[in-house]
């Protein structure tokens, strides 16, 4: 378990490394995985947290989410690995601090995120998620918890029923 675990941050850390590193202050929570940080120049950068996905605004949890993550970084110097952008021109990043502590992970482990399996093959979070969730913890308090991806796509579904019962 150990060295499995180290073999996921050494990966994570040594792909980063191909990817550019930095350091910024975290001066804005805009969701539970995304934030805002202030580099060394003064410029601000939207960050979208690598590996988990957690509820959106609207939804249960959204809320107590951004609310996690505030209280972990907000205010707090971090450093972070960009390893893309996503759709909305966003920097995916692995988001540490206070030393090692790894946000997704915390998140995660938490229970106010979901492992987001469909970009990440770090397996230690979903034995992570699995434990938050036998423990019903955050989200997982939940009788039915629903991903912020079936969200989404249920709120996509009903704005083009919506718009489609105002065409006619």
């Amino acid at each position: 378990m150990f060295m499995k675990k180290m073999f996921h941050i050494l990966f994570l850390c040594f792909s980063a490394s191909l990817f550019s590193q930095a350091k910024g202050k975290v001066i804005k929570i805009k969701d539970g995985d995304t934030i805002v940080v202030l580099l060394s120049d003064n410029t601000e950068q939207t960050l979208r947290l690598a590996e988990v996905d957690c509820p959106e605004s609207g939804q249960a949890f959204g809320k107590n989410a951004k609310q996690f993550t505030s209280g972990q970084v907000f205010g707090k110097t971090v450093t972070f690995y960009k390893i893309g952008k996503d759709r909305y021109g966003r920097g995916v990043a692995g988001v540490f601090y206070d030393g090692d502590k790894y946000l997704s992970r915390e998140i995660v482990k938490a229970g106010f995120g979901w492992w987001y399996f469909k970009a990440s093959k770090n397996t230690e979070l979903q034995k992570l998620q699995d434990e938050a969730k036998g423990q019903k913890l955050g989200l997982w308090a939940d009788k039915n918890p629903l991903s912020p991806w079936d969200f989404r796509k249920a709120k996509r579904t009903k704005n083009k029923v919506s718009k489609s019962q105002k065409a006619s």
